[in-house]
């Protein structure tokens, strides 16, 4: 017990940094020669000061050290403490959300590299003669969708333009013509269709750099060089990998749903499951992959400012891809956003209608409202107007009546009048939902409900945000 509360001469002399007296034992009884020995060489300091704690966390990596000393050689202890506390709390900074630094490597490395690469493979350059266009599948306020293929290179130029009618013939009876496209026309002539056009290219060449999971490939776009029955001379195109032609707002019109989309989602259709659960499983799984898409959306600093059934695909492998990024808002740097200018789909915007105050100031040049968006960010929470809009697509998954345009505008009159509580409208609704499915499991799914269906509380927070949901 001594040897623990006082250490032996031997001890001292080994390391004369530590004194300790106990009160059992006097301080003759301590080698004298020894305790003045150490004085003199060295003056006594206690080892929990700032010098010695940095010395030692710092001895642990050697390499961190090495750098350290190099730039604060000069400088002393509570300096290199001061260093240390500023530069973790710079890289806080820019690495938090929307990611300054890693946006940064974004703007000037890898998008210079991802175009210089499309270059050199002929993405950039892609032509009207290397697209035959297939069916119309569905039409939006800026654009048309079309079904398509590539054509092969050792294909004939009348193949190339086909007359018209055997373009589908030949989509549908050519063994060549394997490459499956999603084409969207850029309607010409429509206000604003040409600039949300050419955000909706932006957009997605910047998601298949920072999250490609998230939305189908972009394959590039062209313009077209001359009229005919589909095309417009001068109107751009934009081009995806085929993955799927089919929407969530699709397989929602079907009165089987969710099981028409069981053996999608899953590769299987599910055996032995009641059949209530066996529904809330099937939407479960399409609102985790919901959800997980937006995070890492929202975590690159993107708001997609228009997320319904029918911007969300399901491809053939039961995959959640987003779609149509022309309303969608990059504020890392201010891209696509205008003051007081909102982009909307009434029957799923959330009620605050603008994905940042109104009083917001239009963005300054894009390096300083990237250094200044973190702050931006965190006071006014953008992300959450997409979980809104990922609310009322859980709503209309889980109750069938909600499925219908008018049942569906009816409610959002009902939740407005209740200042969106979902739990008031509840009791006071006369629409008889049916929510079997969300009361599941101690009503989780109707919780979730409750916190995406929801005001902006104190702080422009009180609703979930992707990660937390």
């Amino acid at each position: 017990m001594a040897s623990l509360l006082c250490p032996t001469s031997a001890t001292l002399q080994q390391n004369h940094r530590i004194l300790c007296f106990s009160p059992l034992k006097s301080i003759s009884q301590v080698n004298h020669f020894s305790f003045t020995k150490s004085l003199k060489s060295t003056p006594g300091r206690c080892s929990a000061f700032p010098d010695d704690l940095l010395e030692q966390s710092l001895s642990q990596f050697p390499i961190i050290k090495s750098e350290l000393d190099t730039v604060t050689g000069e400088l002393t202890d509570v300096q290199k403490w001061g260093f240390i506390v500023f530069a973790g709390l710079t890289w806080i900074y820019l690495t938090a959300r929307p990611g300054v630094l890693v946006g940064a490597i974004d703007a000037y490395l890898l998008a210079p590299l991802q175009l210089g690469f499309d270059n050199l493979t002929g993405r950039r350059s892609l032509k009207r003669s290397d697209f035959l266009v297939g069916d119309k599948l569905g039409e939006g306020s800026f654009g048309i969708v079309y079904s398509g293929v590539i054509v092969p290179k050792n294909a004939s130029p009348e193949e190339r333009v086909p007359k018209r009618g055997k373009a589908k013939t030949a989509l549908v009876n050519d063994d060549r013509f394997k490459e499956k496209v999603i084409l969207k026309k850029v309607k010409v002539g429509v206000q604003g269709a040409e600039e949300f056009g050419d955000y909706e290219e932006w957009f997605n060449y910047r998601l298949s750099r920072a999250a490609p999971e998230t939305c189908a490939e972009f394959l590039g776009s062209f313009v077209a060089d001359q009229n005919n029955s589909q095309f417009i001379k001068g109107g751009k195109w934009l081009v995806w990998k085929f993955e799927g032609d089919r929407t969530l707002a699709d397989y929602l019109k079907d009165r089987s749903f969710p099981l028409n989309i069981e053996s999608v989602m899953f590769g299987r259709v599910l055996q032995g499951v009641e059949s209530v659960k066996r529904n809330a499983l099937i939407i479960k799984q399409i609102m985790r992959q919901i959800i997980t898409s937006l995070k890492k959306i929202h975590d690159t600093g993107i708001v997609h400012r228009d997320v319904k059934p029918a911007n969300i695909v399901v491809t053939k492998r039961g995959r959640i891809k987003l779609i149509d990024f022309g309303a969608a808002t990059d504020l890392r740097i201010g891209k696509n956003y205008v003051p007081n200018r909102t982009l909307l789909d009434p029957d799923y915007c959330p009620p605050e209608l603008y994905v940042l105050p109104e009083e917001t100031p239009s963005p300054p040049p894009e390096p300083i409202a990237a250094l200044l968006s973190p702050i931006l960010w965190q006071l006014n929470s953008p992300d959450l107007f997409d979980m809104y809009s990922a609310g009322i697509a859980l709503l209309q998954m889980a109750i069938p009546s909600l499925r219908s345009e008018a049942y569906l505008k009816n409610f959002n009159s009902e939740i407005k009048a209740v200042q969106y509580d979902l739990n008031k409208w509840r009791e006071r609704t006369r629409l008889r939902p049916d929510l079997t499915i969300l009361d599941l499991e101690s009503g989780r799914g109707w919780d979730l409900a409750t916190k995406l269906i929801s005001q902006r509380g104190f702080l422009r927070r009180g609703r979930l945000s992707a990660a937390a949901a």
